[in-house]
């Protein structure tokens, strides 16, 4: 049950990092919409190592196969399936793994829990287990469409170097214009030299993600324990490396009144809206029909390309040193993700409203 997303929209993701493939099945997508093959797999593309010198080395074609709930380019309404195949595995890279434990992964974790791991890359605790969410999010894009609801999210910092304004004050459409993902120009090609720099040194650096969610409708989100915050938080936790979320003005707003951080209501044409956005378009756990916007952060990768202290499975004090493809940098690949779970969550939680309303 717990490699299941969702409540009526729900993704059950499988595979391991070095077994033969990913995937996911799909239940409870709406029938009717329009597959775009195309957008699916470059939604796979812009998440895919190998994309420049910032990422992993290794080389996948991350091509997406479904094997059903697809029939003439729409979906029918049943469950859909799809499979990505791994092409490119290095397993003797772990080798010197099995019998260690990786500092800040899940091999210690994993190995009291279940009495098994896989050392070759963490199994299911890899990131490639992601692939099966950008799937499941790209089919959640294509309905959310309909809806006129779009997702962007983007790199706003890396270690130190990062964007001072609010996301209005970036062009969004900047965003894949450079492999880091952020759109300002200047502080992309600061945050790349630093990761760079930090590749160079075998080390790996952390960073932030801002998401930005439009045209969201009022009303998503239930009260009490189904607010579309704690949703979105839940969704973005659930990501490998993912260390905090917050929405709205976030830990920022600690440092302001209650009078300058409410959001005063005012008729625009008719129209009641909000004159600033302080709460990130979520009131009482639900939408209120403003810009969505939150930041996710990500700890630095945690396998490092330099000699570490740790024990062995049997406690005894030794040291390792990582070999194989690893990202110095999680940033840049991990926006695609970002974007991926938030248009589950919001699909998901337009489906739950459609069905709690007369």
């Amino acid at each position: 049950m717990f490699n299941t997303f969702g409540n009526i929209f729900r993704l059950t993701s499988f595979g391991e990092s070095h077994g033969s493939g990913i995937g996911g099945v799909i239940d409870g997508f709406p029938a009717g919409i329009k597959i775009d093959m195309e957008f699916i797999q470059s939604e796979l593309d812009r998440r895919r190592p190998g994309q420049s010198n910032l990422t992993t080395p290794r080389k996948e074609g991350d091509k997406v196969e479904f094997l059903s709930g697809i029939f003439v380019a729409k979906s029918p309404g049943c469950t859909i399936g799809g499979l990505v195949w791994n092409e490119n595995q290095h397993s003797s890279d772990y080798d010197n793994l099995r019998e260690l434990y990786r500092p800040s992964h899940a091999d210690y974790t994993y190995t009291v829990k279940y009495g098994i791991r896989d050392h070759r890359g963490g199994g299911r605790s890899s990131a490639r287990e992601t692939i099966s969410r950008v799937v499941g999010g790209a089919l959640a894009k294509l309905a959310l469409r309909q809806l006129g609801i779009h997702i962007t999210a983007y790199t706003s910092q890396v270690g130190p170097i990062r964007l001072e304004e609010n996301y209005d004050a970036y062009d969004l459409t900047q965003v894949e214009s450079n492999p880091v993902r952020c759109p300002d120009a200047q502080k992309a090609a600061e945050m790349a030299a630093l990761i760079g720099e930090v590749k160079a040194a075998g080390d790996t650096i952390g960073g932030v993600i801002t998401c930005v969610v439009k045209g969201c409708p009022i009303g998503l989100g239930q009260p009490v324990f189904g607010k579309l915050h704690a949703a979105l938080g839940g969704a973005m936790l659930s990501i490998n490396a993912a260390k905090a979320f917050e929405y709205g003005d976030g830990f920022k707003g600690l440092k302001m009144r209650g009078s300058e951080q409410n959001d005063v209501f005012y008729n625009n044409h008719g129209r009641i809206e909000t004159r600033t956005n302080h709460s990130g378009g979520i009131q009482g756990g639900i939408s209120n029909g403003q810009d969505i916007y939150f930041r996710v952060a990500f700890k630095p990768v945690a396998t490092v390309l330099m000699e570490q202290h740790t024990v062995n499975v049997d406690g005894i004090d030794t040291t390792l040193k990582a070999r194989g493809r690893h990202d110095p940098c999680v940033l840049p690949r991990a926006v695609p993700i970002v974007e991926a779970m938030a248009a589950m969550v919001l699909l998901d939680y337009y489906l739950i409203d459609r069905t709690t309303q007369l």
